[in-house]
This record gives structure tokens, C-alpha cells and sequence, in this order.
């Protein structure tokens, strides 16, 4: 085995995306937004703390909620596959404390990713990036080291990761991503973007 570590997209490419999936079961159609609609990270979350504060949620419930979430069909079995052959570490913009229920539905994969600031009462106050552009960082971490990394995502804030490796592969993406990045390869399977994943290795 090779001094290489796939780097993963959670959301759109294993598991639904958190928010999206959220705003469904809770019925807060204001909580789809994303940083498709809304570029700016930050004035997002606090919009968002800000809507969960008006209905009354906190951590409780949105991990409830979260509980109810599964997979996306065939993430399971890819990422039992990858990591047969190979390190892998799942790199994310959301919170552990939402990732915690659908690690355990895929395996307890190793994930970093950004923390939420909880009250005693349940209440979400705020939250803590690990890190500045979190991902690109985390591969040019692992790079220096002594890491070569392959990554696979679906989003712009994936682009620096995808580039920055050594192989990188847009999954499931948008029409715009791919026609504005036609050097990166993008695959629509599981099955082709474990084979990709092989090939780099």
C-alpha cells in the first residue's frame, strides 16, 4: 500500500445534504438554503442558528432528525470497498456533533470536520471552523507529511481539494461544475468512481 489517502465530500457524495434533508423532515422550508444560494458561510449559519431559534430547535432534535437520515443507496458498500485498499479520511464542512448519527451508518469512518458550540440546554450558540478553506488545508496538511491525496467531491468548496491532489474526480455534480471544469473527470457511479480511485492508487 502506497503513502495515499482518498480525501471524501460527505454531503452529495455519501450521505443527502444535512440541511436539505433537514428542512424536510422538520418542515422549515427556509433551512434549504445553501451556500449555492448564499456564497458567504458565515452570514448562512447565523441565518440558520437564527431560524432554529425562532422554531425552538436545538441539538436534540436536529439530531433526531438526523437519526432518521440514511446514506445515499450504494455509499456503504463504496466506502467499504475504498478502504480495503486504501486510507481514507472524509473531510467536511459540517459538525461532528451532525455527523456523529450517519458515521455510525457508515462504519465510523474517520471524519474532520467543524464543531457547533452547545449550550447546557441543548440551544446551538455558535460554531467553530477547524480550520481556514478547511479542506484545501487538510490536504496540503496531509501532503506535507508525506501523503499523496486522491479526493472526490461535488461542490465549488471541493474544487481546491480535487485540484490540489494528486488525482481528484467531481461526483455527482452540478451541470455547471462540470461544463466549467471539463479536466476533471465526473462520474455518476459508484462502481466508475471506485474503479478511478484504483486507478490512481
Amino acid at each position: 500500500m502506497g503513502m495515499n489517502v482518498a480525501c471524501l465530500d460527505l454531503e452529495g457524495v455519501l450521505v443527502p445534504e444535512i440541511w436539505i434533508a433537514f428542512s424536510e423532515e422538520s418542515g422549515i422550508p427556509e433551512l434549504r438554503r445553501t451556500t449555492r444560494d448564499e456564497p458567504d458561510y458565515d452570514k448562512l449559519m447565523k441565518w440558520r442558528l437564527g431560524i432554529l431559534e425562532e422554531y425552538g430547535l436545538g441539538l436534540k432534535e436536529i439530531q433526531e432528525t438526523i437519526s432518521k437520515i440514511d446514506p445515499l443507496p450504494g455509499a456503504k458498500e463504496f466506502l467499504d470497498q475504498l478502504r480495503d485498499v486504501t486510507q481514507t479520511i472524509i473531510i467536511s464542512d459540517t459538525f461532528e456533533q451532525f455527523a456523529k448519527p450517519l458515521m455510525e451508518k457508515l462504519g465510523m469512518p474517520t471524519i474532520f470536520c467543524n464543531t457547533l458550540e452547545v449550550a447546557p440546554d441543548g440551544k446551538i450558540t455558535g460554531y467553530k471552523m477547524r480550520c481556514e478553506k478547511s479542506k484545501l488545508t487538510t490536504v496540503k496538511a496531509l501532503q506535507s507529511c508525506g501523503f499523496d491525496t486522491i479526493a472526490t467531491g461535488d461542490s465549488f468548496n471541493d474544487l481546491a481539494m480535487i485540484q490540489a491532489s494528486k488525482a481528484g474526480f467531481l461526483f455527482r455534480s452540478t451541470e455547471q461544475i462540470k461544463a466549467d471544469y471539463p479536466d476533471l473527470p465526473a462520474y455518476e457511479e459508484y462502481s466508475d468512481l471506485l474503479a478511478a480511485f484504483k486507478a490512481a492508487l
